[in-house]
């Protein structure tokens, strides 16, 4: 059949039509055929003689409230995943845009990550709900980072913007290392940067300043710190009009206490990556001798206090 959809390209649309109409008349099927119909799906699902798009017959009211969609979902889930790994699986599933509806197989009341994590792993597709989180956890930060964004050009109040992260970490079971990437992300889009590689750093300095306190709030950790760190690193290597202004970001950061000497020290003997890295290490030479003999004059006048 596959050499037959291949040679005669047009039969392709017309049997992914047919198999659409089929499957909202699961319920005209007895169980051990709609069986037999979600592995022999998933077989074709596997072999590409189907596009993942058939799986919106699956979201059909009647077929979700009565739990034949999520029922016939795990056969051929099942199936398909017998033939294809997981990467194989969701790479078909995004490019058709199937890879963020999968918990439209479940009525809405039942519609939540939770639900559908327990769902597919009692059945034994643990590798689904890890992928159907994932994906719910991106779709997340992507609409947080917009509303971050939002907030920040329309202005708002910092505090309010430091409530409404708290909660959003809360309710998404966000890390905060995640999230100060997300701020950064955020803080560094809600403007419009100045092209001169000159007038740019001064740009950048002045709007960082004005959002230290949020990059404060999310920063109470070394490996926040850290990762901070390392996005601006990246950032600064990406965005070459950057390229001189790393240290003048981190010393200013390390003055509003988002940065600690630790974490500059350990980024610079051995966190940093490899991007722009004999570049950024040259910059920030002597700012780092400068914080190793703060540290040992403070350690001497300790030890002269004893």
């Amino acid at each position: 059949m596959k050499h037959l959809i291949r040679r005669y390209k047009y039969l392709e649309k017309g049997f992914e039509e047919e198999i659409k109409k089929l499957l909202l008349f699961l319920k005209g099927f007895t169980e051990s055929e709609r069986n037999k119909l979600a592995m022999l799906t998933g077989i074709l699902l596997a072999n590409g003689n189907l596009s993942a798009s058939i799986l919106s017959s699956l979201f059909n009211e009647n077929l979700v409230k009565e739990g034949v969609s999520a029922c016939f979902a795990v056969k051929l889930f099942k199936s398909w995943l017998s033939e294809k790994d997981i990467n194989s699986v969701a790479a078909s599933l995004r490019k058709v845009g199937m890879d963020n509806r999968l918990m439209e197989l479940f009525p809405a009341n039942k519609r939540s990550c939770e639900h559908f994590s327990k769902y597919f792993t009692d059945a034994g597709l643990k590798e689904l709900s890890d992928f159907a989180r994932n994906q719910q956890s991106i779709g997340a930060r992507k609409e947080l980072q917009k509303e971050l964004q939002d907030q920040m050009s329309r202005g708002d109040p910092l505090k309010d913007i430091i409530v409404y992260v708290r909660e959003e970490i809360k309710k998404n079971n966000i890390s905060e290392q995640t999230m100060i990437g997300l701020i950064w992300s955020s803080v560094m889009s809600s403007v419009e940067w100045n092209k001169k590689e000159e007038l740019v750093t001064e740009q950048a300095i002045k709007h960082l300043k004005q959002y230290s306190p949020l990059l404060k709030a999310f920063t109470s950790q070394g490996l926040s710190e850290l990762t901070l760190l390392l996005k601006i690193q990246e950032y600064c290597y990406d965005n070459i009009h950057f390229m001189k202004a790393f240290q003048k970001i981190v010393v200013l950061l390390y003055k509003a206490d988002v940065l600690s000497e630790e974490a500059i020290l350990k980024w610079y003997n051995e966190a940093h990556q490899a991007k722009g890295k004999s570049v950024f290490l040259e910059q920030m030479k002597k700012f780092v001798e400068w914080l190793k003999n703060a540290e040992e004059e403070s350690e001497s006048e300790e030890e002269e206090a004893d």
